[in-house]
């Protein structure tokens, strides 16, 4: 189920708009926007500090300032497809962001982030990553304080690299910022599985997500490697 079938979907963040092309006849599905990259930024905007400070949060306090303070922090973003989430944080203040996703995709990627190059004023970087490759994750430089993953769970054999990457990419007191939605019920429950060996896992009430970008099926959760014992 692709989101939706028009060429181009539109994103605002804050006082910009992202414009991102997709392409609707390929047979990889990451060139086509799906629905979790807008949930994930519009939440982050949603609780970002210029919003609340203008009251449009709708909460007196805001419970993500500490997530979401994006000052000086690097980020990867694995599986990024069109590019969506990665640019949308960084108009959010996410500033050092690697973005990456195998190599047929990548045409599709640069194509979107040289389209939006007038609203984000620079190049954003971009690397080739097959998750079960442990030199290309090395040659990223690790480890990273977010991680950025939306709908990248949806084949059985792709579970196992994609959590070890994770485990790699993220910092010990790092987040992995994921939206999710089910794909593949086996995938799910591998998923989860070894998700929970690995990480702790919130899941953002959905209420705190943006109110036109709540999807019933979507969700955003934090992950933060479990404590090892001493």
């Amino acid at each position: 189920m692709k989101f939706t079938d028009s060429p181009v979907i539109e994103l605002p963040v804050l006082d910009k708009r992202l414009s991102i092309q997709q392409d609707n006849g390929s047979m990889h599905v990451g060139t086509s926007v799906w629905p979790c990259s807008l949930v994930l930024v519009k939440f982050a905007e949603r609780w970002h500090p210029l919003i609340c400070a203008a009251g449009d949060s709708q909460q007196p306090t805001n419970p993500y300032a500490d997530l979401l303070n994006f000052t000086n922090k690097r980020a990867v973003e694995l599986g990024a497809g069109c590019g969506v989430a990665a640019m949308g944080l960084y108009l959010l203040g996410l500033h050092d962001v690697v973005i990456t996703d195998i190599a047929p995709v990548m045409p599709a990627l640069k194509h979107n982030l040289k389209r939006n190059k007038p609203v984000l004023k620079k190049n954003l970087k971009t690397a080739q990553l097959y998750w079960a490759k442990e030199e290309q994750i090395q040659a990223l430089g690790p480890p990273f304080d977010f991680v950025i993953a939306t709908d990248v769970v949806y084949l059985e054999e792709t579970v196992g690299p994609l959590i070890r990457a994770m485990e790699s990419l993220v910092a010990e007191d790092g987040v992995v910022l994921l939206g999710y939605q089910l794909r593949s019920p086996e995938a799910h429950e591998l998923f989860w599985q070894i998700c929970g060996s690995v990480f702790e896992v919130e899941k953002i009430p959905h209420e705190h997500l943006h109110p036109d970008y709540a999807y019933e099926e979507t969700d955003v959760y934090v992950l933060r490697k479990k404590k090892k014992d001493v």
